[in-house]
Formats: structure tokens, sequence, C-alpha cells
């Protein structure tokens, strides 16, 4: 039996405390190097498009995922697949004509995600930061919207 319940309230206030410390964790900084904060993007899905100059289907697919970043719903992020930073990201990513954020820090450990052996790959992440999809190739706006309003609905 315990008899001062301020005992059993400090260690879970600590608990909590920690939990909630990793919840916020910053994804790093944009192509801009605006940092990337995970308070906004928490429990928010996320549309996480690798890309690279190089890549005929990513260039064809950027107005996409442009066009895909002004919903409201979800958050667009870019990765660069060749793992370009500050000043050649800004610059390659302009050159793309890039109008999403695009991380200069690639999360894919974070995320759990393997490197994937071709592009343009597209992961849809949900609220909770679990990966509930990988598309493959170069994906249209719409495509991308229904596959994310099917997987909220499971």
């Amino acid at each position: 039996m315990i008899h001062d319940p301020r005992r059993l309230f400090r260690p879970l206030l600590l608990c909590l405390l920690l939990g909630l410390a990793g919840c916020g964790e910053d994804w790093g900084v944009d192509q801009h190097g605006q940092t990337v904060s995970g308070d906004t993007l928490q429990g928010r899905w996320l549309v996480l498009n690798y890309w690279a100059e190089w890549c005929g289907p990513c260039r064809t697919e950027i107005p996409e995922l442009n066009a895909l970043s002004r919903e409201a719903s979800f958050e667009v992020l870019g990765v660069n697949f060749d793992g370009l930073q500050g000043d050649e990201l800004a610059q390659a990513s302009e050159a793309m004509g890039i109008g999403f954020r695009v991380l200069a820090q690639d999360p894919a450990e974070r995320l759990q995600l393997p490197r994937s052996p071709v592009l343009p790959v597209t992961y849809l992440v949900d609220g909770e930061g679990k990966v509930r999809d990988q598309l493959v190739g170069e994906q249209t706006a719409e495509g991308i919207k229904a596959r994310l309003a099917r997987l909220q609905t499971q």
C-alpha cells in the first residue's frame, strides 16, 4: 500500500515528460536553412519524396508534388537522393522547380527506411510516424491523394 501518493506521482510525471520530449524532435533544416520543427509535423500525414537532378521521372513528378503540397491535410517533404547540402541543395531544389520543403538531413534512419534502388520513390507516413506505403516510380497528385484517403480510412 502506498501511503504517500506523491511517491507514485513523481515517477509517473517524469516518464510522461520524457515521453513527450521525443515527440517534437526537429527534422533538421530545409533547403532554405529553416528548421523543420517536429512540433509542426506531429500528428500530420507526410508525403516523403526522394528525388535527384539526373532522374527524368523525378522532374516530371515535381509539378504534381508542388500541387499536392498546397493541400492542408498533410505535408509534402522532399529528400535529395544524392545527399546535397547547403547551397548545393538550395540550387538544385530551385533548378528542379521544387515548391515544397526539402530536408537537408535524410530521415531514412528515423523512419527505418531502406535505401531505394530506384527513383523516384515516395513514402506515405501516418501521423504517428509509421510508414504506411511505398510508391515507386512517377506519381500524380490525384493518385497520391487517392492512396492517402484509402490509408486514412483503414
